[in-house]
């Protein structure tokens, strides 16, 4: 009774600055069904099953922690790809520094306008998927996001896009305190990719909804920004249409504080998801990724890749699990955490977990921690090479699984330069 009143305490304070927004009688019903599934669940604590490793404490409290701007020199992520640029600056839409949408060759709107519109497809998708994600495992922050968010992208692929979609988000404010919701529908046969990219506020809470029909394909790529200090919690949810195929991957480096949510629904045969992620983390660091992939569906396959690699106290979180339903035969599911410890401070969890209820799969998953190899530091250093210099040669060896998850190749490299980038820095300081 203690603990229920305890959450239910801080879910209140959380609640009491903020009301809902105006909108549409569709998009009300949605957020006021959200908050009163918020209000039943209570937001996170340290006692829920699937936050035992991770505080969320900061993500919860009334106010959003102050996290320094970060002033780098880099080129911008994605800079050298032919892209459509949406740009949020600590959570709002930015007109002035974003592209014309409509060169991406599909519907883009605001959320903040489509919510204003009383008939509208986005009725059918706004907070639907993220309904469905809440069983069997709640996500209460999810909640919170689809009752209060104003902001945020809706698109609609109908064919293949012209140019990818990128949305940048840039954090300005040290006491920002970003809520972004995006709302993405592929239809049938049309092909759409989507690249973030920076770190968008002192404290993210974001939540990006993905329909996938009929012989479509969805592509994914994020790389969360550079920021040390800010504090971000992620979901992605998706549902998969027949023959329809699904890829992201995520990477990121620095933050002090990532959760990373995904949940995955196969519900027409033959579709295809493939989610991946890279971290590389250094001291006061903490990164949680968090995946639930569904198989309701004959012939489908699924691939969990992620790989992290931790250094001076830094900690990494994976709970992954694919679950397999009666009806969801010829399966094949594949799960990999694998952690590469560069000191004896840093930790990994992890809860890898099957679920089948078919006779005819094929399911393996698997998690390893451990440090660097030895032999092959050696065997490089043999070779003239500096150790430290063999070091990253090795982790990048490491993380290369992950990044073969990209479809894209020119996308692919670029992730690669960046990691090679930051371990570069780390060698240097």
């Amino acid at each position: 009774m203690a603990l229920a009143q305890a959450k239910q305490d801080v879910t209140e304070a959380r609640l009491a600055a903020l009301s809902l927004p105006e909108g549409a009688g569709w998009i009300k019903a949605a957020r006021e069904d959200a908050l009163a599934r918020l209000r039943a669940m209570g937001l996170p604590g340290r006692r829920d099953e699937y936050w035992k490793w991770t505080r969320p404490d900061a993500l919860t409290a009334p106010d959003a922690a102050q996290a320094a701007v970060f002033e780098g020199d880099d080129t911008p992520v994605f800079g050298e790809i032919d892209r459509v640029r949406l740009v949020f600056v600590d959570g709002v839409f930015d007109a002035a520094q974003s592209d014309d949408p409509t060169l991406a060759g599909v519907e883009i709107e605001r959320l903040e306008a489509a919510a204003q519109t009383d008939i509208h497809w986005l009725k059918e998708l706004y907070g639907v998927l993220e309904t469905r994600g809440q069983d069997p495992v709640h996500r209460p922050l999810a909640a919170l996001n689809t009752a209060y968010a104003t902001d945020g992208v809706v698109i609609r692929a109908t064919g293949k896009a012209e140019r990818p979609v990128s949305l940048i988000y840039l954090h300005e404010s040290e006491t920002s305190d970003a809520t972004l919701h995006h709302v993405i529908k592929v239809e049938e046969g049309a092909e759409l990719t989507v690249l973030e990219n920076g770190p968008a506020a002192a404290r993210l809470n974001m939540v990006m909804e993905v329909e996938v029909a009929d012989n479509a394909a969805f592509h994914h790529v994020r790389a969360q920004g550079r920021d040390h200090e800010r504090r971000a919690v992620t979901h992605l949810f998706a549902r998969l249409g027949t023959e329809s195929v699904f890829k992201s991957f995520t990477m990121t480096a620095n933050g002090v504080l990532t959760r990373n949510e995904s949940v995955i629904e196969l519900t027409g045969d033959n579709a295809t998801a493939h989610i991946a992620g890279a971290c590389t983390g250094d001291g006061d660091f903490h990164h949680d990724d968090t995946v639930f992939i569904t198989h309701d569906a004959a012939h489908c396959e699924s691939r969990q890749v992620y790989k992290k690699v931790l250094r001076n106290g830094a900690a990494g979180v994976f709970q992954g699990k694919i679950l397999v339903k009666p009806d969801a035969q010829k399966t094949d599911g594949y799960q990999i955490s694998q952690a590469l410890l560069l000191d004896g401070d840093s930790q990994f969890f992890a809860k890898p977990e099957l679920e089948i209820y078919a006779d005819d799969v094929q399911c393996s998953h698997g998690s390893t921690t451990g440090a660097i190899d030895e032999t092959a530091i050696f065997y490089l250093r043999s070779r003239g090479v500096p150790e430290a210099e063999a070091q990253d040669l090795l982790t990048l060896a490491f993380l290369a699984e992950a990044i073969e998850e990209i479809e894209d190749e020119t996308i692919a490299e670029d992730i690669r330069t960046r990691l090679e980038a930051w371990l570069a820095r780390r060698r240097g300081g």
